[in-house]
């Protein structure tokens, strides 16, 4: 499938004036996409487990205007974000061939995130899926020639993609790949795709929780972190590994393979860290308590022979993932002894989902006097 697959059939006319609303997941990679190329083309595959509870609101109010151009308004948490609009213009400039009608209308996107925004728990990937899964039911609500589920669904991945990367992978679940891969059947770099093959049961229900060392934002953008991969030293050798470690985790999720599945992510999270502190200019976004909790997290698998693991994405929260079998023993010892590396004690516990949803169908609204 090609972009023109996504541009519209047809011409798309909303009404005077509606709104609608969609909730979308984060997602957390375990093998890590860390450099792009092209139109916000991945350089390696990447896989990720979809979250559940772990994310964003999105209500989207939108007017017809009589000048074109793009028009939008943030509102994150009820308070007017003048800040964020920028990006949601520049995405909006990158879609308008695939969604021409947002060049006729007014958007007020209303936002809210059940955990602290900015903090390397993709905010921009739950945000970003949930703006376009609007944007394209607001398609398949009033276009002449409706996509089918499929198609709808790899559309709204894949403008997501020209929003936030790692969007791509936030409309579906409980396991999508996006990035070709020889191994993977289907896998696109467009878009993010289901997982295809067989995911063992041990990996059916698999907690996350999320252990918030730091609830502020993050001192480096993920766009500015990806921008330093152009010319890094090492940026082919990553792109190469990170195949390969999408080729054994492919094995791992199939047969039940915890312990590969451990070995894997953990040693995706601290490659992807290690990118970053040999980039130039050079960073760290870990904290002296992520280092903590990993060392925590090492020991209690050698005491114990518990099977919870930890994996970073671009900030010094720990995500630890385990079976849901081992809720209750981590989840206690998390209270016992890793609540205390914790900004204020703040963790959130969460499981895999299933990706974005329609919360509130499209509804007409009274022309605003």
């Amino acid at each position: 499938m090609t972009e023109t697959a996504f541009l519209p059939q047809a011409p798309i006319e909303l009404p005077e004036r509606g709104q609608l609303a969609c909730q979308s997941p984060s997602n957390i990679a375990l093998v890590k996409y860390w450099g792009k190329h092209g139109d916000q083309l991945p350089c390696n595959t990447s896989i990720s487990f979809t979250l559940s509870h772990c994310h964003t609101q999105t209500r989207l109010i939108f007017e017809k205007k009589k000048e074109a151009g793009f028009s939008v308004e943030v509102w994150l948490a009820g308070e007017r974000t003048p800040d964020f609009e920028p990006k949601i213009l520049q995405f909006f400039n990158r879609i308008g061939a695939y969604v021409p009608f947002v060049e006729s209308y007014h958007f007020r996107v209303e936002t809210e995130n059940s955990f602290p925004h900015s903090s390397g728990i993709a905010s921009s990937a739950s945000g970003m899926s949930a703006l376009a899964l609007a944007l394209v039911a607001l398609e398949q609500k009033y276009g002449l020639a409706p996509l089918s589920e499929e198609v709808a669904t790899r559309k709204a991945s894949f403008l997501a993609r020209l929003g936030s990367g790692s969007a791509s992978r936030s409309l579906s679940g409980p396991v999508v790949v996006w990035g070709e891969h020889a191994q993977i059947s289907g896998s696109s770099d467009l878009y993010g795709i289901p997982w295809p093959g067989k995911l063992h049961p041990v990996f059916e229900n698999y907690g996350d929780t999320i252990l918030i060392v730091d609830a502020g934002p993050k001192t480096v953008s993920s766009s500015a972190g990806h921008d330093l991969m152009h010319n890094h030293p090492f940026a082919a050798q990553r792109f190469e590994q990170a195949q390969q470690q999408a080729d054994r985790l492919q094995t791992a999720l199939e047969q039940g393979d915890v312990a590969r599945f451990i070995e894997i992510v953990e040693l995706e999270a601290l490659t992807l860290h290690a990118i970053m502190m040999t980039s130039q200019p050079y960073y760290l976004l870990m904290r002296p308590a992520t280092l903590q909790i990993i060392q925590a997290v090492w020991q209690f698998r050698r005491e114990t022979g518990s099977r919870v693991c930890f994996t970073l994405d671009a900030g010094a929260n720990v995500h630890l993932l385990y079976p849901s079998s081992e809720r209750e023993t981590v989840t206690s010892w998390i209270q016992q002894v890793l609540s205390v590396y914790c900004e204020n004690g703040q963790y959130i516990t969460d499981q895999l989902g299933s990706g974005a949803v329609i919360t509130e169908p499209v509804r007409e609204l009274p022309i605003a006097q």
